[in-house]
């Protein structure tokens, strides 16, 4: 039997849903906050992404509010920031098939590229490094990839959350793959503030005017 909070939620989320396709909104006011990852897998460096979108949600007060969509083979959670709306989103398909549940969470919620960020990690940065990239290439990131060509853009602002590069080649994959390391975790909950920070100031301020840029 599952607790009247998560039904309640759910009920919630299936209600707001059907009202954020059914009415109609002003342009720029609702945004979508994807963390990119493996499901499963949550402690990797790779699904970092998904970090941020838990700190995100424990920040804006809707952690406890996650539901599955089945439609967007994702969980999700709908919160209210300032006069915007956020709609975070955690796939539940594998990293590389990412972008098919961020282009059809996209499609229900009426939103363009310009208005879906996604949150990943960044090899060629050190742990601790975040930047701010609006649009581009993928850059060899799978799940960035995958968004691109499900989405037929590459126009999404995308916050890129470094994990370090290791020196060896032959390293990388079980370095993206496996955990952080002790003395990693410790730096953690900061960099997840600092992320959050980021995104959601830059959010607050592309939602006070029409412009889509920085």
């Amino acid at each position: 039997v599952r607790p009247r909070g998560f039904l309640g939620a759910r009920q919630w989320l299936s209600r707001a849903m059907n009202r954020c396709v059914l009415e109609p909104r002003p342009p720029g006011k609702r945004w979508m906050v994807a963390g990119l990852g493996n499901p499963g897998l949550p402690g990797t460096r790779h699904s970092v992404g998904m970090a941020v979108l838990g700190q995100l949600a424990r920040r804006l007060g809707v952690a406890e509010s996650w539901t599955r969509d089945r439609h967007c083979a994702a969980d999700l959670a709908l919160a209210p920031l300032g006069d915007a709306q956020l709609v975070l989103l955690r796939p539940r398909r594998l990293m590389n098939a990412n972008g098919r549940s961020v282009a059809r969470a996209a499609e229900l919620f009426g939103l363009t590229a310009e208005e879906v960020y996604l949150v990943h990690d960044e090899l060629d940065k050190p742990l601790g490094r975040l930047a701010l990239k609006l649009g581009g290439s993928a850059r060899g990131h799978k799940g960035v990839r995958s968004c691109i060509s499900c989405l037929n853009s590459n126009a999404m602002p995308r916050l890129r959350v470094g994990i370090g590069r290791p020196t060896h080649p032959e390293a990388v994959q079980a370095h993206v793959l496996g955990c952080f390391s002790p003395a990693e975790q410790e730096l953690l909950p900061l960099l997840l503030d600092r992320a959050t920070d980021l995104i959601l100031d830059h959010i607050r301020e592309r939602s006070q005017g029409p412009s889509l840029g920085p």
